[in-house]
């Protein structure tokens, strides 16, 4: 049912996007990127987490790492990822295919600054083998994102 939210969705909000259904996994940064065929930076993966009693998205580059002092600077608070359950919970979406599109209940998407190195990136759609290909001004534009600097690249 997830991949078929974003189907809807993005008919509604972004139908100039295509879905790009795989055969092989998407699930992981390193199974996207290598299905792809894409440096997994170019992966824009949505993690869901929670502050105090708020629900949140961030969507950031693959080979990006959380950085608790810029969470808890950008987010006013201690950052905690949801389990696999609540994260299906909030976003109808499994891990593997979570994205900030045809969500189950609407919940706040912030885009990480680490997204801006690239021309274009490839978020999940939905399923563990679906993504799409899109600008991140587009994705900050169409999810209604604010972006927020919460990660360290690696070195």
């Amino acid at each position: 049912m997830s991949l078929e939210s974003v189907k809807v969705w993005v008919a509604e909000h972004a139908p100039e996007l295509g879905l790009i259904e795989a055969h092989d996994s998407t699930a992981t940064v390193a199974d996207a990127a290598a299905t792809l065929g894409v440096e997994p930076g170019r992966i824009a993966k949505t993690i869901a987490l929670r502050v105090g009693e708020r629900t949140l998205l961030l969507v950031t580059r693959g080979d990006a790492r959380l950085d608790n002092l810029k969470c808890k600077a950008a987010f006013g608070g201690r950052i905690r990822m949801l389990d696999a359950e609540a994260t299906l919970a909030a976003t109808g979406h499994v891990v593997g295919g979570v994205c900030p599109f045809g969500l189950a209940t609407p919940l706040p998407v912030y885009a990480d600054v680490s997204l801006r190195a690239f021309d274009t990136v490839f978020p999940a759609a939905g399923s563990r083998n679906a993504s799409l290909e899109i600008t991140p001004s587009r994705l900050a534009e169409v999810t209604q994102a604010t972006w927020v600097d919460c990660c360290t690249l690696p070195g």
